[in-house]
Protein backbone atom coordinates (compact mmCIF):
# COMPACT_ATOMS: atom_id res chain seq x y z
CA UNK A 1 0.00 0.00 0.00
CA UNK A 2 1.54 3.36 -0.87
CA UNK A 3 1.66 6.17 1.66
CA UNK A 4 -1.03 8.10 -0.70
CA UNK A 5 -3.56 4.89 -0.17
CA UNK A 6 -2.65 4.41 3.51
CA UNK A 7 -3.83 8.50 4.00
CA UNK A 8 -6.80 8.13 1.50
CA UNK A 9 -10.09 8.44 3.34
CA UNK A 10 -11.40 4.65 4.13
CA UNK A 11 -15.29 6.31 2.73
CA UNK A 12 -13.59 7.71 -0.61
CA UNK A 13 -14.39 6.12 -3.49
CA UNK A 14 -13.83 6.42 -7.23
CA UNK A 15 -16.57 6.46 -8.97
CA UNK A 16 -16.62 7.26 -12.68
CA UNK A 17 -12.66 8.90 -12.60
CA UNK A 18 -14.72 11.02 -10.06
CA UNK A 19 -13.64 11.44 -6.60
CA UNK A 20 -16.33 11.43 -4.19
CA UNK A 21 -15.15 11.98 0.04
CA UNK A 22 -18.05 9.60 0.74
CA UNK A 23 -20.04 6.81 -1.19
CA UNK A 24 -23.32 8.97 -0.42
CA UNK A 25 -25.02 10.51 -2.94
CA UNK A 26 -28.30 12.80 -2.25
CA UNK A 27 -31.00 11.84 -4.87
CA UNK A 28 -32.15 13.88 -7.40
CA UNK A 29 -35.57 15.51 -6.77
CA UNK A 30 -35.27 15.50 -2.96
CA UNK A 31 -32.85 18.40 -2.59
CA UNK A 32 -34.01 20.68 -5.20
CA UNK A 33 -30.95 22.28 -7.27
CA UNK A 34 -28.35 21.34 -4.39
CA UNK A 35 -29.57 24.28 -2.24
CA UNK A 36 -32.06 23.05 -0.38
CA UNK A 37 -31.24 21.85 2.37
CA UNK A 38 -28.42 24.00 2.87
CA UNK A 39 -30.51 26.21 5.36
CA UNK A 40 -30.75 23.64 7.52
CA UNK A 41 -28.39 24.05 10.51
CA UNK A 42 -25.62 21.37 10.68
CA UNK A 43 -26.30 20.11 6.93
CA UNK A 44 -22.98 19.98 4.50
CA UNK A 45 -23.01 18.93 1.26
CA UNK A 46 -19.11 17.98 2.17
CA UNK A 47 -20.96 15.20 4.01
CA UNK A 48 -21.77 12.96 0.58
CA UNK A 49 -20.04 12.32 -2.23
CA UNK A 50 -21.76 14.34 -5.08
CA UNK A 51 -25.55 15.67 -5.29
CA UNK A 52 -27.97 14.59 -8.03
CA UNK A 53 -29.78 17.97 -9.46
CA UNK A 54 -33.78 18.07 -10.07
CA UNK A 55 -34.68 16.75 -13.25
CA UNK A 56 -34.50 18.87 -16.15
CA UNK A 57 -36.22 19.34 -19.10
CA UNK A 58 -35.53 21.42 -22.22
CA UNK A 59 -38.14 23.87 -21.34
CA UNK A 60 -40.23 25.06 -18.08
CA UNK A 61 -42.77 22.67 -16.96
CA UNK A 62 -45.34 23.45 -14.16
CA UNK A 63 -45.45 19.77 -13.29
CA UNK A 64 -48.42 18.12 -12.33
CA UNK A 65 -51.98 19.05 -10.31
CA UNK A 66 -51.79 18.55 -6.67
CA UNK A 67 -51.94 16.60 -4.37
CA UNK A 68 -48.26 15.95 -5.51
CA UNK A 69 -47.03 14.01 -1.92
CA UNK A 70 -49.00 11.21 -0.47
CA UNK A 71 -47.62 9.41 2.86
CA UNK A 72 -48.06 6.02 3.06
CA UNK A 73 -46.80 2.95 5.62
CA UNK A 74 -43.16 3.26 5.51
CA UNK A 75 -43.08 5.61 2.52
CA UNK A 76 -44.17 8.11 0.47
CA UNK A 77 -45.87 8.16 -3.08
CA UNK A 78 -44.86 11.89 -5.12
CA UNK A 79 -45.92 12.57 -8.37
CA UNK A 80 -44.39 16.26 -8.86
CA UNK A 81 -44.29 15.94 -12.51
CA UNK A 82 -40.58 17.28 -13.46
CA UNK A 83 -41.20 20.50 -12.30
CA UNK A 84 -38.29 22.46 -13.24
CA UNK A 85 -37.42 26.04 -15.01
CA UNK A 86 -35.68 24.43 -18.43
CA UNK A 87 -32.22 23.62 -18.58
CA UNK A 88 -31.39 27.27 -19.78
CA UNK A 89 -32.37 28.84 -16.51
CA UNK A 90 -30.32 25.79 -14.93
CA UNK A 91 -27.31 26.27 -16.50
CA UNK A 92 -26.96 30.14 -16.93
CA UNK A 93 -28.21 31.08 -13.58
CA UNK A 94 -28.66 28.14 -10.81
CA UNK A 95 -25.17 26.23 -11.79
CA UNK A 96 -23.11 29.57 -11.07
CA UNK A 97 -24.68 30.05 -7.66
CA UNK A 98 -23.58 26.07 -6.62
CA UNK A 99 -20.24 25.45 -4.60
CA UNK A 100 -18.01 22.92 -6.56
CA UNK A 101 -15.62 22.83 -4.40
CA UNK A 102 -17.92 20.97 -1.53
CA UNK A 103 -19.05 17.98 -3.34
CA UNK A 104 -19.82 16.62 -7.20
CA UNK A 105 -22.89 17.60 -9.09
CA UNK A 106 -24.63 15.62 -11.26
CA UNK A 107 -27.31 16.18 -13.54
CA UNK A 108 -30.22 14.90 -14.18
CA UNK A 109 -31.79 14.96 -17.49
CA UNK A 110 -35.22 14.45 -18.55
CA UNK A 111 -37.18 14.78 -21.76
CA UNK A 112 -40.33 13.48 -23.75
CA UNK A 113 -38.77 12.70 -26.98
CA UNK A 114 -35.26 11.53 -27.80
CA UNK A 115 -34.39 15.01 -29.46
CA UNK A 116 -35.25 16.82 -25.68
CA UNK A 117 -32.55 14.38 -24.41
CA UNK A 118 -30.16 15.03 -27.03
CA UNK A 119 -30.54 18.97 -26.22
CA UNK A 120 -30.59 18.78 -22.77
CA UNK A 121 -27.44 16.94 -22.11
CA UNK A 122 -25.15 18.58 -24.53
CA UNK A 123 -26.82 21.53 -22.86
CA UNK A 124 -25.35 20.13 -19.86
CA UNK A 125 -22.05 19.01 -21.47
CA UNK A 126 -21.01 22.48 -21.96
CA UNK A 127 -21.43 23.65 -18.27
CA UNK A 128 -19.11 22.85 -15.34
CA UNK A 129 -21.33 19.54 -13.95
CA UNK A 130 -19.43 16.64 -13.24
CA UNK A 131 -21.54 14.18 -14.67
CA UNK A 132 -25.08 13.63 -16.22
CA UNK A 133 -27.58 10.95 -15.24
CA UNK A 134 -30.05 9.92 -17.50
CA UNK A 135 -33.40 9.82 -16.20
CA UNK A 136 -35.27 7.34 -18.32
CA UNK A 137 -37.63 5.76 -15.79
CA UNK A 138 -39.78 8.68 -14.09
CA UNK A 139 -42.92 7.20 -13.03
CA UNK A 140 -45.02 10.10 -12.58
CA UNK A 141 -45.09 12.35 -16.10
CA UNK A 142 -47.73 10.93 -18.89
CA UNK A 143 -45.40 10.40 -21.65
CA UNK A 144 -41.53 10.23 -22.22
CA UNK A 145 -39.93 8.92 -18.74
CA UNK A 146 -42.02 5.47 -18.04
CA UNK A 147 -42.14 4.18 -21.66
CA UNK A 148 -38.28 5.01 -22.64
CA UNK A 149 -37.39 2.99 -19.88
CA UNK A 150 -39.18 0.19 -19.31
CA UNK A 151 -38.38 -0.99 -23.05
CA UNK A 152 -34.56 -2.26 -23.14
CA UNK A 153 -34.50 -1.13 -27.01
CA UNK A 154 -35.58 2.49 -26.00
CA UNK A 155 -33.50 2.60 -23.45
CA UNK A 156 -30.45 1.88 -25.55
CA UNK A 157 -31.39 4.92 -27.57
CA UNK A 158 -31.55 7.49 -24.87
CA UNK A 159 -28.23 5.89 -23.75
CA UNK A 160 -26.64 5.91 -27.06
CA UNK A 161 -28.19 9.31 -28.49
CA UNK A 162 -26.94 11.43 -25.03
CA UNK A 163 -23.38 9.41 -25.32
CA UNK A 164 -23.04 11.23 -29.14
CA UNK A 165 -23.44 14.34 -27.44
CA UNK A 166 -21.42 14.58 -24.21
CA UNK A 167 -17.69 12.58 -22.78
CA UNK A 168 -19.10 13.53 -19.01
CA UNK A 169 -19.90 10.71 -17.22
CA UNK A 170 -23.39 9.05 -18.28
CA UNK A 171 -25.17 7.41 -15.74
CA UNK A 172 -27.99 5.74 -16.44
CA UNK A 173 -31.47 5.85 -13.89
CA UNK A 174 -32.94 2.33 -14.54
CA UNK A 175 -36.51 1.71 -14.01
CA UNK A 176 -37.75 -1.27 -11.62
CA UNK A 177 -41.12 -1.29 -13.25
CA UNK A 178 -40.07 -3.60 -16.11
CA UNK A 179 -39.42 -7.42 -16.81
CA UNK A 180 -35.74 -7.93 -16.84
CA UNK A 181 -33.91 -5.20 -15.81
CA UNK A 182 -30.68 -6.93 -16.00
CA UNK A 183 -31.42 -7.24 -19.80
CA UNK A 184 -32.04 -3.53 -19.67
CA UNK A 185 -28.86 -2.75 -18.33
CA UNK A 186 -26.78 -4.65 -20.75
CA UNK A 187 -28.46 -3.21 -23.46
CA UNK A 188 -27.16 0.74 -21.58
CA UNK A 189 -23.74 -1.25 -21.10
CA UNK A 190 -23.40 -1.55 -25.13
CA UNK A 191 -24.97 1.83 -25.74
CA UNK A 192 -22.28 3.51 -23.73
CA UNK A 193 -23.37 4.04 -20.40
CA UNK A 194 -20.46 4.16 -18.09
CA UNK A 195 -22.85 3.50 -14.63
CA UNK A 196 -25.98 2.99 -13.32
CA UNK A 197 -28.72 4.16 -10.70
CA UNK A 198 -30.47 1.49 -9.62
CA UNK A 199 -33.66 1.82 -8.74
CA UNK A 200 -35.99 4.70 -9.49
CA UNK A 201 -39.43 4.49 -7.29
CA UNK A 202 -41.99 2.33 -7.95
CA UNK A 203 -45.08 2.65 -9.57
CA UNK A 204 -48.30 3.18 -7.28
CA UNK A 205 -51.53 4.84 -6.15
CA UNK A 206 -53.23 5.89 -3.51
CA UNK A 207 -57.13 6.14 -2.88
CA UNK A 208 -59.30 7.87 -0.44
CA UNK A 209 -61.94 5.07 0.75
CA UNK A 210 -64.78 8.02 1.81
CA UNK A 211 -65.05 10.07 -1.44
CA UNK A 212 -63.60 6.77 -4.29
CA UNK A 213 -61.31 9.20 -5.79
CA UNK A 214 -57.75 8.86 -6.39
CA UNK A 215 -55.83 11.18 -3.95
CA UNK A 216 -52.50 11.86 -6.27
CA UNK A 217 -53.69 14.54 -8.78
CA UNK A 218 -51.83 12.67 -11.30
CA UNK A 219 -53.98 9.55 -10.24
CA UNK A 220 -50.73 7.45 -9.78
CA UNK A 221 -47.30 8.25 -8.52
CA UNK A 222 -43.73 7.00 -7.74
CA UNK A 223 -43.28 5.31 -4.10
CA UNK A 224 -39.94 5.62 -2.12
CA UNK A 225 -38.98 4.70 0.80
CA UNK A 226 -38.26 1.79 3.50
CA UNK A 227 -41.40 -0.19 1.83
CA UNK A 228 -39.11 -0.41 -0.99
CA UNK A 229 -35.43 -1.26 -0.03
CA UNK A 230 -36.27 -5.32 -0.85
CA UNK A 231 -36.63 -5.13 -4.16
CA UNK A 232 -34.06 -2.51 -4.11
CA UNK A 233 -31.56 -4.73 -3.47
CA UNK A 234 -32.45 -7.56 -5.65
CA UNK A 235 -32.48 -4.74 -8.45
CA UNK A 236 -29.31 -3.98 -7.34
CA UNK A 237 -27.91 -7.39 -7.21
CA UNK A 238 -29.03 -8.36 -10.53
CA UNK A 239 -27.68 -5.17 -12.37
CA UNK A 240 -24.34 -5.89 -10.41
CA UNK A 241 -23.96 -9.66 -12.66
CA UNK A 242 -24.37 -7.57 -15.55
CA UNK A 243 -22.29 -4.51 -14.89
CA UNK A 244 -19.48 -6.23 -12.82
CA UNK A 245 -17.35 -7.34 -15.86
CA UNK A 246 -17.34 -3.96 -17.79
CA UNK A 247 -16.92 -2.30 -14.56
CA UNK A 248 -20.29 -0.25 -14.50
CA UNK A 249 -20.42 0.72 -11.07
CA UNK A 250 -23.72 1.16 -9.10
CA UNK A 251 -25.64 4.02 -6.82
CA UNK A 252 -28.03 1.80 -5.13
CA UNK A 253 -30.69 3.76 -3.87
CA UNK A 254 -34.53 2.80 -2.44
CA UNK A 255 -35.33 3.45 1.34
CA UNK A 256 -31.89 4.04 2.49
CA UNK A 257 -32.30 5.49 6.35
CA UNK A 258 -29.38 3.78 7.93
CA UNK A 259 -25.98 2.63 8.36
CA UNK A 260 -27.43 -0.94 7.53
CA UNK A 261 -29.50 -0.17 5.16
CA UNK A 262 -26.34 1.67 3.08
CA UNK A 263 -24.18 -1.39 4.00
CA UNK A 264 -26.64 -3.53 2.35
CA UNK A 265 -26.59 -2.03 -0.44
CA UNK A 266 -22.85 -1.92 -1.24
CA UNK A 267 -22.85 -5.86 -0.11
CA UNK A 268 -25.16 -6.12 -2.93
CA UNK A 269 -23.09 -4.66 -5.65
CA UNK A 270 -23.72 -1.01 -5.19
CA UNK A 271 -20.39 1.14 -5.53
CA UNK A 272 -22.23 4.13 -4.46
CA UNK A 273 -25.44 4.81 -2.28
CA UNK A 274 -28.40 7.39 -2.81
CA UNK A 275 -30.26 8.73 0.18
CA UNK A 276 -33.36 10.59 -1.11
CA UNK A 277 -36.95 10.18 1.20
CA UNK A 278 -35.36 9.88 4.36
CA UNK A 279 -33.87 13.20 4.25
CA UNK A 280 -37.74 14.81 4.79
CA UNK A 281 -37.56 13.86 8.04
CA UNK A 282 -33.78 13.87 8.90
CA UNK A 283 -32.20 16.23 6.83
CA UNK A 284 -28.87 15.25 8.93
CA UNK A 285 -29.02 11.68 8.69
CA UNK A 286 -26.00 11.45 5.87
CA UNK A 287 -23.55 12.63 9.00
CA UNK A 288 -24.92 9.20 11.08
CA UNK A 289 -24.78 6.79 7.83
CA UNK A 290 -21.21 8.21 7.40
CA UNK A 291 -20.57 7.21 10.94
CA UNK A 292 -22.22 4.09 11.13
CA UNK A 293 -20.43 2.57 7.65
CA UNK A 294 -16.86 3.65 9.26
CA UNK A 295 -17.99 2.03 12.78
CA UNK A 296 -18.84 -0.95 10.51
CA UNK A 297 -15.41 -0.95 8.57
CA UNK A 298 -13.15 -0.15 11.96
CA UNK A 299 -15.14 -2.93 13.54
CA UNK A 300 -14.26 -5.52 10.49
CA UNK A 301 -10.78 -4.68 10.13
CA UNK A 302 -11.75 -3.42 6.05
CA UNK A 303 -9.37 -0.27 4.48
CA UNK A 304 -12.10 0.91 2.67
CA UNK A 305 -15.46 0.97 1.72
CA UNK A 306 -14.80 -0.43 -1.67
CA UNK A 307 -14.06 -3.70 -0.40
CA UNK A 308 -17.36 -4.05 0.63
CA UNK A 309 -18.85 -3.50 -3.26
CA UNK A 310 -20.31 -7.16 -4.04
CA UNK A 311 -19.07 -8.85 -1.55
CA UNK A 312 -22.61 -10.50 -0.64
CA UNK A 313 -22.35 -14.33 0.32
CA UNK A 314 -25.44 -16.69 -1.87
CA UNK A 315 -27.33 -19.31 -0.31
CA UNK A 316 -26.66 -22.35 -2.25
CA UNK A 317 -30.27 -23.87 -2.61
CA UNK A 318 -31.82 -27.40 -2.06
CA UNK A 319 -34.63 -29.00 -1.51
CA UNK A 320 -35.88 -29.14 2.00
CA UNK A 321 -36.41 -32.63 3.12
Amino acid sequence: MTAEHSRRDPLAIDFCGMDFATPLVLLSGCVGFGEEYTRVAGFSNRDVGAVCLKGTTGQARLGNLPHRVYETPMGMLNAIGLQNPGVDKVVDEILPTLDFDETRFIANVSGSTIEEYIAVTRRFDDSPVDAIEINISCPNVKEGGVAFGNDPDMSARVVAACRQVTQKPLITKLSPNQTDIAENARRCIEAGTDAFAVINTLMGMAIDAESREAVIGNNQGGLSGPAIKPIALLKVHQVYQVARPHGVPIIGQGGVTSPSDALEFLIAGASAVGVGTALFYDPLICKKINQGIRDYLDRHGLASVGQLTGSLTLNTPRACG
